[in-house]
């Protein structure tokens, strides 16, 4: 298993930790999109966390799905995961180039700019939990960790980070998180503070190969933390040509025959992969008459 998701408790489940690998996740998801570095690190690490926030929920057909609408030139980031580990996402301008801020580092809030985080939960129900919160930093962890304590009242911590080759391809990828389940003892929480002052950033324990598991034991060291169990993680298309059509379908009559009219073959091409998908007018044609 390379790319895998983990889920631990300690405390005596006062606190649970989820934390995983993406380096090949993410990694595709460059490759489909091509992306700027800039944008393959704000991408990443919504897809990290995707994933995390995903195995959160428990029916297999439960669906999540991020949206950051934002004012910067990446122009927002879409992320859709299930609970088995599926992840994929996109985001509005994969070509983005930017200065690097201050710190000498990808500007990733930069090019995510001001705006809004919304956290949408569909498990089957009649409407789909939806939770929105403005961006407090555009750095994503930081807005993942103020999603759950204002939206959910879960006090949170979020870290999230990828690490590039030379050539601008993943080195490793990954994150953690860490949940406080009330009533949480004030001793608990000062072990936690303790721990997260002293370790290493996110990256440097990426870039040195640590697993998941390895992830979360440096978090909750002294917490009596215990993995209960892990998961792969994959970027995932469900896109297909019979889906298409019924995108294609769902333009309605007029549409349709506005293709059909034009003579000319249509192309669709996924967000989320990039693979197009080409019908013929006499295939348009045919999805018009089966609306008859």
């Amino acid at each position: 298993m390379n790319d895998y998701i983990i889920r631990a408790t300690a405390a005596n489940d006062q606190i649970r930790a989820f934390a995983a690998v993406t380096t090949e996740m993410v990694e595709t998801a460059r490759e489909h999109h091509n992306t700027s570095p800039v944008a393959t690190a704000a991408l990443g690490r919504l897809l990290t966390a995707g994933a995390m926030m995903g195995s959160m929920m428990k029916g297999e057909k439960d669906v999540l799905t991020l949206q950051i609408k934002a004012g910067g030139p990446l122009q927002g980031i879409t992320v859709t995961a299930d609970s088995q580990g599926n992840v994929k996402g996109y985001v509005g301008n994969p070509d983005v180039c930017i200065p690097a801020n201050s710190k000498g580092k990808l500007d990733v809030a930069g090019a995510v700019g001001p705006g809004f985080l919304t956290v949408i939960k569909d498990m089957g129900l009649k409407e789909p939990y939806v939770g929105q919160i403005p961006l407090v930093s555009g750095n994503i962890a930081e807005d993942i960790t103020a999603y759950y304590t204002v939206s959910e009242q879960i006090p949170t911590v979020c870290a999230l980070g990828i690490v590039f080759n030379e050539d601008a391809t993943i080195k490793a990828a990954g994150g953690y998180m860490l949940q406080l389940v009330p009533p949480v003892l004030d001793s608990s929480v000062k072990v936690i503070e303790d721990n997260l002052q002293h370790m290493e950033s996110i990256t440097g324990m990426l870039e040195k190969g640590l697993k998941p598991e390895e992830l979360a034991v440096s978090a909750l060291e002294g917490l009596g933390g215990e993995i209960l169990d892990q998961w792969e993680a994959v970027y995932y298309c469900d896109c297909s040509r019979e889906r298409t059509e019924q995108i294609l379908i769902s333009l309605g009559k007029k549409e349709l025959q506005k293709l059909v009219d034009e003579g000319e073959e249509t192309e669709v091409c996924c967000h989320f992969c990039n693979k197009k998908y080409r019908f013929s007018t006499a295939e348009i044609s045919n999805l018009l008459k089966e609306q008859k």
